[in-house]
């Protein structure tokens, strides 16, 4: 076998070197596709976050949001005693349910739990009530993807029920009045308006008319990042000249997890008030919402196979 190989020592060699040569091939091959296999999972990751940070941002997504969203607000105090931070903590889900092939219901009701603004006590010291707020409840019926394409579209009534625990952080009024929705899902964005209009029918205390207008723009980057503005006016028709308008303008960034098989979108953001009541008004804003994102837990009518 040795002198056999001595003989053929060339022909061994030229053995080696192509056995050498395919191995490195394939080796080369492997790690080729083994850095194609990460690409691609790389970019449907991404796929998969930009998407589920635009239903995120959807105020009539096909999923459900378990909003949690913390306020902190620096109020402005009368007779030049500078600012007082109130802070309030809601849980805001948005829950849809298939009605029929093009048309859905969305449900979204706003628990809150308020720390009052401080207000004043016989002593001359100031004080603050925590309880629960009133409850706000919108139903809203809207178009599917093949009536609108992109747009989105809702409208229905919007109720406000006097839950709260203390005068001080609710209203004590039955309210009831419309609610809509008109907006657009871009391919890197999601923008809208949501409006809520509320009037009193019943309760103690003075007549109200007050709405509530959500303008948002929301910018999705990759890795799930995203950047835009979710603002909150309100306006008490009732109130006297100078108090009736909040109006604020804000920046808000955001981060999509995933807390195990479950994505979760963070947001922070910060507004400042150009127009405000000048007495109890917000004029700074800080917001932290949570939103665990989950399919729809009442599926509702069936899509027709």
């Amino acid at each position: 076998m040795k002198l056999w190989i001595i003989q053929n020592q060339p022909v061994v060699k030229k053995f080696v070197i192509a056995a050498a040569l395919i191995i490195v091939q394939a080796a080369s091959g492997i790690a080729q596709t083994q850095e194609a296999t990460v690409h691609e999972q790389s970019v449907a990751e991404n796929d998969s976050a930009t998407e589920a940070s635009k239903q995120a941002a959807n105020p009539l997504a096909s999923v459900w949001l378990m909003q949690i969203q913390q306020n902190h607000n620096w109020i402005g105090m009368p007779a030049n005693n500078g600012n007082r931070v109130q802070s309030n903590l809601q849980f805001q889900p948005l829950m849809s349910v298939k009605l029929t092939d093009d048309w859905s219901l969305v449900t979204r009701p706003v628990l809150q739990l308020f720390n009052s603004t401080p207000f004043p006590e016989r002593a001359g010291q100031s004080n603050r009530v925590t309880g629960f707020g009133d409850t706000a409840v919108a139903l809203a019926l809207s178009p599917g993807h093949r009536l609108v394409g992109n747009w989105l579209l809702a409208a229905g009534p919007t109720f406000i029920f006097p839950t709260a625990t203390d005068s001080r952080t609710g209203q004590d009024k039955w309210q009831v009045g419309p609610a809509g929705a008109v907006g657009y899902v871009g391919k890197n964005f999601v923008t809208y308006v949501f409006p809520q209009q509320w009037f009193s029918v019943g309760g103690d205390g003075r007549r109200i008319r007050q709405m509530s207008l959500i303008y948002a723009f929301v910018r999705t980057l990759p890795n799930g990042w995203t950047v835009g503005t979710n603002p909150n006016m309100f306006v008490d028709w009732e109130a006297s000249s100078g108090n009736k308008v909040s109006f604020p303008v804000g920046l808000q960034v955001g981060k999509l997890r995933r807390l195990g098989p479950m994505p979760v979108k963070f947001d922070l953001q910060v507004q400042y008030y150009a127009v405000h009541p000048q007495v109890y008004g917000s004029k700074w804003n800080l917001q932290l919402q949570i939103t665990p994102i989950l399919p729809s837990l009442i599926h509702g009518h069936k899509p027709q196979s």
